[in-house]
């Protein structure tokens, strides 16, 4: 018989919607039909694009015989963890504390109050590697519970008062400071990978957070040690295996500590982030190498990414089909790799062995079955990034002709599936990336695909109070309510586009989501900052936390548009708690510097002002992109008529008659230029 997830929006949920299980959505009525029941609830935790999830599904919750079980003993929910980061992160806590470690698929047993009491994430479905059978792990759980309730209950009991004692200390409510900063920066020279690149073994993840604390900290202070850590890290990650050399775009991470064979599936999140990276790298350095990437990257997210509402897809699968099966079999990384015969399938002898010394494919393979990665190994001398052959330098032309020959042969396969749902985070990530690498690359098709995301926020995500629904799919707005890096990160979103566009509205729009998290996400008493509103469903716990995952955390992104937002508009409640939310940085940056780059980034802003520049005059203007190039950490820009509709601009006029900018800083205003170069020395050109 059908479940119950043949309605929801989450792609994720309706690859489930026709297995023999009998699924739940998250919901108080599954919690009420174990009760009414006497069962336990079987939680299971995942997303569209995890391999090990489709590859559980397949071999278990496809199964009849594992399904029956499964029904008769349990009220089975599935989660979509893009949909539901809450629920998420509370079980995840819970399975991290028990097991020293977590994952998707995440599996965790629970009371009809929603108390966890058992957790697991992947379970074969034969004892495998020291890891029970599901159908083991069903079994026990259910002799347990109908054995030894009791001793069920008091272990639930005590799970959730464990949970609900760990305290989060916020701080002191005071900022870094310089001194704060420079040990940060001591830590990550300590983790720094300096062969590869990057920081830690492998798995190795894209440290998009902390390279832009990196080109933050040499903006401030000129250290070349963090412009050179950033640096060296960008292009080895362009180089490699992670990035996408056909088609633009970066996986999620790597397997590998030298960037070679990805996890192939591509996140919306990583994309956006790292083509801002790449764009700030360009404009502290002006690298032809993350120009290129950033404006592929950018092309990958609009050719790829985008939906017919204007918003973005969450993600790519890492499987497609592989078209050499004759059964149709799902395999990871099938639509990316190549075999040298491959190559030369698709080119000729020339340039299949051109293209296969260029982009480092080996008779051997560097994959799986003979199959490679495509990276650019080699260097040559003319700073692009680009591989030569022999110490020699390729030719530019041919090596493009290869590949759009090579990306036109790949449009043939089976291409990999799309999470279509629109996550409203996500989408503000992109919509940052893509009006600022618009701006920087004389690119209006970006920006105006910025505003048609933002558009698309404010039409289906936003209601006609201001709060954000989370997701939505097909033009159709999901159930759950925004988190707190919905309103952040879509507030970054917004206030990158007022800086690019001089359009007041996005400001504003920014200003609501921001009164939205002093009301409903601040603690008053010690200035932290939690996950869900005050108002949302009440959990076992409150989440929060304060380090960086595959994205900002909730916590410090909104740090970061408080702290924009105030130097916009001269807010004192939005710099206070900015001010207050970066405590948790003071406390933490020091010591754990990889996982909190995001508040170290907005902290090195806040130390630097952030500096406001006005620039009064044509929108797009010389001064207004002089404006924007500025590396000064967390700068913004306002751009438009003289006392114009942005309150930067108030009171500002033109100086004979000229474009004029105005550059301000704790409460102290330069003289008024309408001369280029000393508004780039204003704005950290000193440093460079």
């Amino acid at each position: 018989m059908p479940n119950r997830l043949a309605h929801e929006t989450s792609p994720y949920l309706l690859q489930h919607a026709d297995n023999p299980v009998d699924w739940w959505p998250w919901s108080a009525e599954a919690f009420t039909a174990a009760r009414e029941r006497g069962v336990p609830v079987l939680l299971s935790v995942g997303y569209s694009s995890c391999h090990w999830c489709h590859v559980m599904a397949h071999e278990s919750f496809e199964d009849g015989a594992t399904a029956a079980l499964m029904n008769e003993h349990f009220v089975n929910i599935k989660v979509d963890r893009e949909e539901r980061p809450d629920v998420d992160a509370v079980y995840m806590e819970a399975v991290q504390a028990a097991t020293g470690q977590g994952g998707w698929p995440m599996t965790v047993f629970l009371t009809a109050d929603a108390e966890p009491f058992y957790f697991g994430t992947y379970f074969p479905p034969e004892p495998r590697q020291g890891l029970p059978s599901f159908p083991q792990v069903l079994d026990g759980v259910r002799r347990a519970w109908t054995e030894r309730r009791d001793e069920v209950g008091e272990v639930a009991a005590k799970i959730v008062q464990d949970l609900s004692e760990r305290q989060l200390a916020a701080g002191d409510g005071q900022r870094p400071g310089e001194e704060e900063l420079a040990a940060a920066l001591l830590g990550l020279t300590r983790d720094y990978d300096e062969k590869h690149g990057g920081f830690g073994g492998a798995p190795k993840f894209p440290p998009s957070m902390v390279v832009e604390f990196l080109l933050r900290t040499y903006a401030r202070t000129g250290s070349e040690g963090a412009l050179q850590m950033a640096a060296d890290t960008c292009e080895r990650m362009a180089r490699g295996g992670i990035y996408d050399q056909l088609g633009g775009g970066f996986a999620r991470y790597s397997v590998d500590r030298e960037w070679v064979v990805p996890h192939f599936e591509k996140m919306l999140y990583d994309n956006a982030l790292l083509c801002r990276v790449y764009a700030h790298l360009w404009r502290a350095t002006g690298s032809d190498l993350a120009r290129r990437v950033a404006l592929e990257t950018a092309d990958f997210m609009v050719r790829e990414l985008r939906t017919n509402e204007g918003g973005f897809a969450s993600a790519l699968d890492a499987d497609s089909l592989d078209s050499s099966d004759a059964n149709g079999k799902l395999v990871e990384g099938a639509y990316y790799v190549w075999t040298a015969a491959q190559l030369r399938e698709v080119l000729g002898e020339a340039d299949g062995d051109l293209a296969a010394a260029y982009f480092g494919v080996t008779e051997e393979g560097t994959f799986e079955e003979g199959a490679s990665v495509l990276q650019l190994p080699r260097r040559d001398g003319d700073g692009d990034g680009d591989s030569g052959i022999g110490g020699g330098v390729v030719d530019e032309s041919r090596i493009a002709g290869i590949r759009a020959r090579l990306l036109a042969a790949r449009a043939e396969r089976p291409a990999p599936g799309r999470d279509d749902k629109v996550v409203a985070a996500w989408n503000g990530l992109a919509i940052a990336a893509l009006a600022e690498t618009g701006a920087l690359f004389d690119r209006p098709d970006l920006v105006t695909a910025a505003v048609g995301a933002a558009d698309l926020l404010v039409r289906l995500h936003m209601d006609d109070r201001a709060r954000l629904a989370r997701t939505s799919k097909d033009g159709h707005v999901g159930a759950n309510v925004g988190v707190l890096e919905d309103y952040a990160d879509v507030a970054e979103g917004f206030l990158a586009l007022a800086s690019v566009t001089g359009e007041g509205v996005w400001l504003e729009f920014a200003g609501f989501l921001l009164d939205h998290v002093l009301a409903q996400f601040v603690d008053p008493e010690s200035g932290a900052l939690y996950d869900t509103a005050s108002d949302g469903e009440q959990l076992i716990r409150r989440p929060q936390d304060p380090t960086d995952n595959a994205a900002p955390s909730g916590w410090t992104a909104a740090a970061g548009a408080l702290l924009s937002y105030a130097a916009h508009t001269g807010a004192a409640p939005h710099r206070e708690a900015a001010e207050r939310a970066l405590g948790v940085v003071k406390a933490l940056g020091p010591r754990v510097p990889r996982f909190i780059g995001h508040g170290l980034a907005v902290a090195e802003a806040a130390v630097d002002g952030p500096r406001e520049v006005a620039v009064a005059g044509e929108i797009g203007g010389a001064l207004h992109r002089v404006a924007l190039l500025g590396t000064a950490p967390g700068a913004v820009v306002a751009a438009g008529p003289p006392d114009g509709e942005l309150p930067l601009l108030a009171g500002r006029s033109l100086v004979d008659g000229r474009e004029t900018a105005y550059v301000c800083r704790g409460f102290v205003c330069d003289r008024p230029t309408t001369d280029a170069e000393e508004l780039a020395e204003a704005l950290g050109a000193a440093a460079r």
